[in-house]
């Protein structure tokens, strides 16, 4: 029997949890401590992170500034709820208007999570608009509470039938496995162009809005073609209805270049959510709207932990850390750097069906036969464990659990990078059969 540490916390897990907690590998990694892109397990062993705690940990583990800047809030003050505004609640939300990726003037809303900032977009738009039908993407994730659950467009994560009427799901831009058989660019964008039907043949006409992600996260990194929100969103705005950006794994430089993934297509949302690497691990959410649109926002609410001063103050320290340490443009390159890298790697192993991702966001798909595409969810299981075993933790995705998911904090050095190449091509040989 395995009397080690890591073992002994793994039998308490099972015992104590709900057994629906979501680990990664056959036996769950206990990790203990982390520092930059090193992880340190409760048994001492070290790994190289190029998933970030799902693209949370965005300027890296413990980053001294980040830190620094918590445990000097929490001296001052933790806790108050949003029904008093506080020093660092108001700092960070003129920091964040500021970056706003639209024209005209904005105001945000702050709750704990990627799933709350969700829900508050959908019901902002739907009190605004007066409508409730609601599209969203095949193939999407958007969260945990029983909206985000009937949005989301993945069998995986929806444990009941749908109970929330009015949510429609438009075919995903997903050019690899395209549901119309086509090919882009001859395909003429059939999926965006098909929203418009959605909406004529599945509705009133009247939509309260559309909500997508810039790129589709738990979905296996899909990036949609370029011009994919330029012939939706003029669509979605014809029938009464806002766009909403899910920015909960694209913002904050993620996607390399721009703070935000929506400004590499040349649309600006109506509505922005936005969590994870935004406060470097600390709990938040962020909702930020068009003035204009947020201000139909009369209804009563309050958000207990939302816009905590720690978090506040985390948020608020790690864009300095992005700003000061250059890391949209560090993110850029070493996102190119990678990518090569994945790209020769598929040119090695035909098990490799395609790469694709933007910036620091990149993913492998793994497949039997390159021709039929037919998904091999065993290899991607098989790939998981070899790197792990080498030191190399990376999360997966995708509804067919195909997807290698490569997202690195976006402090990672070109030696990190070409070092997950190298252990990446030793687990590959060793999984791929």
């Amino acid at each position: 029997m395995d009397d080690s540490r890591s073992a002994t916390l793994r039998r308490k897990q099972k015992e104590l949890l709900f057994p629906n907690v979501g680990t990664y590998y056959q036996e769950p990694l206990v990790l203990e401590s982390g520092k930059g892109l090193t992880l340190r397990d409760v048994d001492g062993k070290e790994y190289l992170d190029f998933f970030a705690g799902i693209l949370t940990v965005s300027v890296g583990h413990c980053h001294p500034r980040v830190t620094e800047a918590v445990i000097e809030q929490q001296k001052k003050l933790v806790h108050v709820s949003t029904l008093y505004p506080t020093v660092p609640q108001i700092e960070l939300a003129e920091k964040l208007v500021q970056l706003r990726p639209m024209k005209e003037p904005a105001k945000v809303f702050f709750t704990n999570s990627g799933t709350e900032a969700n829900e508050t977009a959908v019901q902002l738009a739907k009190v605004a608009s007066g409508r409730l039908d609601l599209i969203a993407l095949r193939h999407s994730y958007g969260g945990r509470g029983a909206l985000a659950v009937n949005m989301m467009g993945n069998k995986n994560y929806r444990p009941l039938q749908s109970e929330i009427p009015g949510i429609k799901h438009a075919h995903a831009p997903y050019c690899y496995r395209c549901d119309f058989g086509l090919t882009y660019p001859d395909c003429g964008l059939a999926c965006a162009k098909d929203v418009k039907n959605l909406i004529e043949t599945t509705t009133t006409g009247e939509v309260a809005g559309f909500i997508a992600e810039p790129i589709m996260g738990v979905g296996g990194f899909i990036v949609p073609p370029k011009e994919y929100f330029q012939i939706v969103a003029p669509i979605v705005r014809a029938a009464g209805g806002q766009i909403i950006v899910d920015e909960v794994q694209t913002a904050w430089g993620r996607t390399g270049e721009k703070w935000w993934g929506i400004e590499h297509f040349g649309v600006e949302p109506d509505i922005l959510t936005s969590a994870k690497g935004m406060a470097n691990g600390q709990p938040i959410g962020l909702t930020m709207a068009r003035a204009k649109l947020a201000d139909k926002a009369t209804y009563n609410s309050i958000s207990t932990f939302g816009g905590g001063p720690p978090s506040m103050a985390a948020a608020k320290a790690t864009i300095q850390v992005i700003e000061e340490e250059k890391l949209l443009f560090n993110a850029q390159m070493m996102g190119k750097a990678l990518r090569e890298g994945l790209e020769d790697l598929r040119q090695s192993f035909p098990a490799i069906g395609e790469v694709r991702g933007m910036g620091l966001m990149q993913a492998i798909e793994l497949v039997k036969d390159r021709g039929t595409k037919e998904p091999d969810g065993p290899a991607t299981a098989r790939l998981m464990e070899a790197s792990r075993k080498r030191g190399l933790l990376i999360g997966k995705g995708g509804l067919y659990a195909n997807a290698l998911r490569i997202a690195p904090p976006l402090t990672v050095s070109r030696g990190q990078v070409d070092d997950a190449i190298r252990i990446l091509a030793d687990a590959l040989a060793e999984a791929v059969r």
